[in-house]
């Protein structure tokens, strides 16, 4: 006989479940209760938000559904931000919710929220456990459906007075991966198609991605010589020195390759969805009908055709897929080598930043130096807005799991899945990038990263504004400014009074010093880079976008 919260565990400890985030709450203390006789790691967050995002950015690391718990009512809904995320990005994660108990229901009860209608459109399922002898039952089926076909959170509520009961229930086993393979016929089709194109190119993105397909593919596009580009936030999916890498399909894609990829004849498209984003509001491929030959590659049949009708459809995560491609090799050499050497070299040159620009703190210079002193197994993350730029288009992916940052362009996300990171490998470099409206959304979770000794670099681009939206109002209405200015605490005094390291830089040469300051303290720091509000994006400055220039 088990309570419902020691059957919880139970069903986490047999899905191999070695790590949760959670913020704290009555409603599931029988839980926490049953965790405290268990090896998971349970780190204790400071907002539900960032807390989802953590267990987001496991699964988005590891491929496992990351694990989060929170409280009723306004906890879950602090966390949903992070279900959104996790949803559009289709990365496999699990929240456990707790739940008024049952006799209180539907009579809008203390905190009570009836999730099953709240979270339908950003989780792949909502369910209740009202019979504790159901949770091995429920929980293996939250791990299925989060891993399967197109990976997605899961929303499992516990009613407070389920997880007491004590109950005769199966021992929990763990869910069983089921995996769609591609047909010979299919690679024969593709093979074909291939052998009849003259400008192909190939599109990796999405989710379901390992080390070992990652590199599968990367011998694959070089016995074919084709040009890979990355879907927007998925750079790690391609060494970006490889000389078939041609460059990332996101916001601000470099014009060149968006040409080529409108003028090919043959787009290979695996593991993603291709959405608004990576797209370009689907005018790189357009919608319903490409022009294009289109190979779409995904692990969910019902993404296929539901945004672009593909010539050939493979429904296959990528690891099936690329294990179905060893040994495929064209018959005689290739003729767009030269071609994708092109490409190579106009990514190369499209990724050195500028040298110079407004005010006296140069980002170019300082995204140079970084280049050349971080490792190529640095992880890299960031939330949303315009200094995110920096790291999209000039850092250089080099290794598979090194970035997490949302495709949902959630501002707040780069700090909690820096901890996250961190935690999940503490003998690599991680490197949060924010913006100072980005930071402040999920900055508590710095308290996190001290608490648990884990000594992430943060990298705080303040420049007074949210800067996107200012951007985006001074073409619209030049000259009109509202509701865009900040006004913002010394984020290095904040790194202080947290207990971590804070530098401040108003200077590009002192930047440097600063980030070695920073990494050899041993605590989580955060660097301020005070940034002229003119220096909106690489190339343009605020000036340029009120004039229209």
């Amino acid at each position: 006989m088990k309570t419902g919260g020691q059957l919880i565990v139970d069903a986490l400890v047999a899905n191999g479940v070695k790590r949760i985030a959670c913020v704290p709450g009555e409603s599931y203390l029988a839980v926490l209760d049953a965790l405290h006789d268990t090896d998971i790691d349970v780190l204790v967050c400071r907002q539900e938000g960032g807390a989802a995002m953590m267990a987001d950015c496991w699964g988005r690391l590891t491929g496992e559904p990351g694990i989060c718990m929170v409280t009723r009512g306004p906890g879950a809904t602090n966390a949903s931000a992070g279900l959104h995320i996790a949803r559009q990005d289709s990365i496999p994660m699990i929240l456990f919710i707790g739940q008024v108990q049952r006799d209180a229901r539907e009579r809008e009860a203390f905190q009570e929220i009836e999730y099953r209608r709240a979270f339908t459109e950003v989780a792949k399922w909502v369910a209740e456990i009202d019979d504790a002898r159901r949770i091995p039952e429920f929980v293996t089926r939250a791990f299925a459906v989060a891993t399967s076909g197109r990976p997605g959170p899961v929303v499992l509520a516990l009613p407070e007075d389920m997880l007491t009961d004590t109950v005769e229930a199966p021992v929990p086993l763990p869910y069983m991966p089921v995996e769609a393979h591609p047909g010979a016929s299919q690679i024969a089709a593709l093979e074909t198609l291939l052998e009849k194109a003259d400008r192909p190119i190939v599109i990796l993105g999405g989710t379901r991605w390992t080390e070992e397909s990652v590199a599968g593919f990367t011998a694959f596009a070089e016995r074919w010589s084709l040009p890979v580009a990355c879907s927007f936030r998925r750079q790690m999916l391609f060494d970006h020195l490889h000389p078939n890498y041609a460059g990332d399909s996101g916001i601000g894609i470099n014009p060149a390759l968006g040409r080529e990829i409108r003028e090919s004849d043959l787009v290979l498209l695996v593991g993603g969805r291709y959405s608004e984003m990576p797209s370009a509001t689907y005018s790189l491929l357009e919608s319903p009908y490409p022009a294009q030959t289109l190979v779409h590659v995904h692990p969910d049949p019902s993404e296929l055709g539901r945004v672009y009708r593909p010539t050939l459809a493979i429904a296959a995560a990528p690891a099936e897929f690329v294990e179905a491609l060893d040994g495929v090799a064209p018959k005689a050499a290739p003729g767009w080598a030269a071609r994708t050497a092109a490409m190579h070299a106009s990514y190369l040159k499209w990724s050195v930043p500028p040298a110079t620009g407004p005010g006296g703190v140069q980002m170019g210079p300082i995204m140079e130096w970084l280049e050349e002193n971080t490792a190529g197994d640095t992880i890299f993350t960031n939330g949303a807005g315009n200094y995110a730029t920096w790291v999209h288009r000039f850092h250089r992916f080099r290794r598979f799991a090194t970035q997490a940052a949302p495709t949902s362009g959630s501002m707040g996300y780069g700090l909690p899945a820096a901890v996250a990171a961190k935690q999940l490998f503490p003998e690599r470099e991680v490197i949060c990038f924010a913006g100072d409206g980005c930071f402040m959304m999920h900055g508590q979770e710095f308290a996190t990263a001290v608490r648990y000794k884990l000594p992430i670099i943060t990298v705080v681009v303040n420049n007074g504004i949210y800067g996107t939206i200012r951007m985006h109002q001074e073409r619209e209405y030049p000259g009109r400014v509202s509701a865009t200015d900040l006004t913002n605490p010394d984020f290095a005094a904040l790194a202080v009074a947290y207990g971590g390291h804070g530098e401040t830089v108003e200077k590009t040469e002192d930047f440097a010093p600063a980030f070695l300051r920073a990494r050899e303290s041993g605590k989580p720091a955060i660097i301020e880079i005070r940034l002229d509000p003119e220096a909106i994006t690489p190339t343009r400055t605020l000036s340029d976008i009120r004039e229209g220039k």
